[in-house]
């Protein structure tokens, strides 16, 4: 899904943002879907929002480390080839530092204005990210302890960076 490209404008700068989500896997119900849709419809406004999603490893079920570690490591070449070079890389980890929404949106807004316009987030598979996403990541972000659907988590992201957006463009957002 793309979007076409839109000003963003934070405190006189003008600033163009592209974001892209890295995701693993497919969304299969119809719900999720619509969601996002209207997330990405709402975001138009903002930026560009782009969804990349990449093909998922069939998870062996008592699957052992070494299989988890080879399922993982696939994943993330696929995910790593998705990412271009001057991209800033945020990546959803869940034993990472937790923001308030006002947080990320200051966080973003700083990004723009130290000219890091083009950020991509990642969510991982349902094992999580191999350690050289990890790596090649600027960022690691834990929206919760709690462990999420993947595709309820992509619904929830794109809410998240419709909301900081609004925050940073001073309009109103319900809390």
């Amino acid at each position: 899904m793309k979007v076409c490209w839109k000003n963003y404008s934070m405190i006189g700068i003008t600033v163009y943002m592209r974001i892209r989500i890295i995701t693993v896997g497919k969304i299969k119900e119809a719900f999720y879907r619509d969601a996002m849709k209207e997330y990405l419809k709402r975001l138009q406004k903002y930026a560009t929002v782009e969804i990349v999603e990449v093909a998922d490893e069939k998870t062996i079920e008592q699957a052992n480390q070494a299989q988890i570690d080879s399922i993982k490591q696939k994943e993330a070449q696929r995910i790593l080839q998705q990412i271009k070079e001057n991209s800033y890389v945020i990546a959803l980890e869940i034993n990472a530092k937790q923001m308030a929404s006002e947080e990320l949106a200051e966080y973003i807004r700083e990004l723009g204005i130290r000219g890091k316009s083009s950020i991509v987030f990642i969510i991982g598979g349902s094992l999580g990210l191999h350690d050289s996403v990890l790596e090649r990541a600027d960022h690691t972000l834990s929206f919760s302890k709690l462990t999420y659907p993947h595709q309820l988590m992509r619904v929830i992201l794109l809410e998240q960076v419709y909301r900081c957006f609004r925050i940073n463009s001073n309009e109103p957002y319900h809390k």
